[in-house]
């Protein structure tokens, strides 16, 4: 789909916003990054937008904004011992160098640590992956770019992982089917999804839309990045951590090629 003279030069303006500095410090926490004033982007998902996706995510509002949501959602620092309350002094000292790191390919994400949940099965475990915050904020920053571009390509049967949609949106879509005359519901799960993701076809899905290489290297370092597990280091050449941001959205992404 192609854009249109004057939106092609909006989202120029979009992307250029993030590189006019003003200091962290004088701005409440909420605005650690600068905030972008520009016009919302469309719902059009564009070659453009595709192609340029990493200056996107990037911007310093879109920072922002996946900082307050790490902050919202509290929980554990990772493998460097961070907190969520630590993380606003950090950003503020290292903002810059951490944006020009992600922007050259030369941002290294950590390896998750491991965590074991226990199942409802006596003596199963599930495992989870916590990132650290800083590499929290950047996978969310990911998914707030990714989620609207792939929103478009998911079911309306799909309701797991998605904004405004949850379990009692598949309850009210399973009691339509009953009035529309099925009779079955089936409940079933996928045993150890996360742990046995192929990354070669997660790459290859995601290529297929995103369109600016830095951003698929950037996921792929996500997935490779490792696990720390009793003192020692695991490769994760297959699967994904279940515990960032980043990885619902990729399930998403990648179940989606089994709808029928």
């Amino acid at each position: 789909m192609n854009v249109t003279e004057s939106g092609f030069k909006n989202r120029q303006l979009h992307i250029e916003d993030y590189l006019q500095m003003v200091s962290a410090e004088q701005k409440e926490y909420a605005e650690v990054f600068d905030y972008s004033k520009i016009t919302e982007k469309s719902g059009v998902i564009t070659d453009y937008w595709t192609n340029n996706l990493l200056d996107l995510i990037l911007r310093k509002d879109n920072l922002n904004n996946a900082y307050k949501q790490v902050k919202r959602n509290k929980g554990k620092g990772g493998i460097d011992g961070m907190q969520v309350d630590e993380l606003l002094p950090f950003l503020r000292r290292n903002q810059e160098a951490l944006i020009q790191e992600v922007r050259e390919g030369r941002y290294k994400p950590n390896p998750v640590r491991r965590v074991e949940i226990p199942k409802e099965t006596k003596g199963e475990f599930r495992k989870l992956g916590v990132p650290t915050v800083v590499d929290r904020v950047i996978q969310q920053a990911i998914a707030q770019e990714l989620s609207p571009i792939f929103e478009e390509q998911f079911s309306e049967n799909s309701f797991g992982f998605r904004p405004k949609r949850g379990a009692h949106d598949a309850l009210r879509q399973c009691q339509k089917n009953v009035n529309d005359g099925y009779v079955y519901v089936v409940d079933m799960g996928l045993e150890k999804f996360f742990d046995t993701v192929c990354q070669s076809k997660l790459i290859e899905v995601l290529s297929r839309t995103i369109k600016d290489g830095r951003v698929i290297s950037l996921i792929q370092k996500y997935l490779n990045a490792g696990v720390m597990a009793n003192g020692k280091f695991e490769r994760t050449e297959v699967g994904m951590p279940q515990g960032g941001p980043l990885s619902p959205l990729l399930s998403n992404i990648l179940l989606k090629e089994s709808y029928f």
